[in-house]
Order: C-alpha cells, then structure tokens, then sequence
C-alpha cells in the first residue's frame, strides 16, 4: 500500500494526528522551506550527476526569497480560495528573522510561499506541490 511521506513519517514516530489548521504560519513555512528544499534538489540531482557547487548554485538560486517571490506572484491565479488564504497568512506573518540578501516584500512573498507548501504537504497534497513548483518555474522561465 502506497502513502504520502508525512503519513508514513507520522506512523514510524508513532506521532499523533494534528489538526493542521491549529499550525501557525510560521510553522507551516518552516516545514514547506524543507519540502520546497527537497523538490528543488531532487530535480536538479535527477538532471544529470554533475559538480555539487554547481548543482548547489543551482538550487540556491531557485530557493532564495526573490525567486520564491516571483513564482508565487506568477502562481496566485492557479491557487484556490483555500491555498490563497494559507499564502496571505503565511506572507502577513510576523517573523523574528529576514533572509540576508532579499526585501522585506520578497521575504514575505516566499515565506508565504513556503507555508502554502508546508499546508500542502502536511494535508498529504503532494502532487499539488509538484503542480504549482512546476508551473512556477515555467512561468517566471526558470528551469530547474
């Protein structure tokens, strides 16, 4: 029997169900950057075996704020009425931190981007997660 990793992470630490709607957007996010993290790297490894700064360059640069940023502006027309509330609770959150070289605006934008992901993922929508990295990158024309 097929399950979602999140499940089977669940089961293997014997951790309990969570209503997920009780997650903070931060919390989300903090998830979804690791999940968006892992998509990213698993593309660009699947790409061809070929120099880690390279395949490293690569990913940093589609994972940092301002890539996030442009993806998820490109996105918002394909979100649902749900996803869209989870992004704009994600971006409105008060976070302690920033990213170095990012704006306030991008940093936001991403780390609303990034608790979509984590919503996502812990609602076992993985293939919706596929779905919108894809499309983003196709839509700002940023091949992974």
């Amino acid at each position: 029997m097929e399950t979602d990793i999140n499940s089977y992470i669940q089961e293997q630490f014997d951790l309990k169900e969570v209503d997920i709607r009780t997650y903070s957007p931060l919390a989300l996010a903090y998830i979804g950057d690791a999940v968006f993290d892992l998509v990213v790297r698993t593309v660009v490894v699947g790409r061809g075996n070929t120099n880690v700064n390279v395949m490293h360059r690569k990913t940093s640069h589609i994972v940092k704020a301002q890539t996030q940023a442009k993806m998820i502006k490109k996105l918002l027309p394909y979100l649902t009425q749900e996803e869209d509330d989870i992004y704009r609770r994600g971006r409105n959150a008060h976070s302690p931190t920033m990213a170095k070289n990012a704006t306030m605006s991008d940093y936001r934008k991403a780390t609303g981007l990034e608790a979509l992901v984590g919503y996502l993922y812990l609602s076992g929508q993985f293939e919706r997660i596929l779905f919108l990295i894809k499309q983003g990158a196709l839509e700002i024309e940023e091949r992974i």
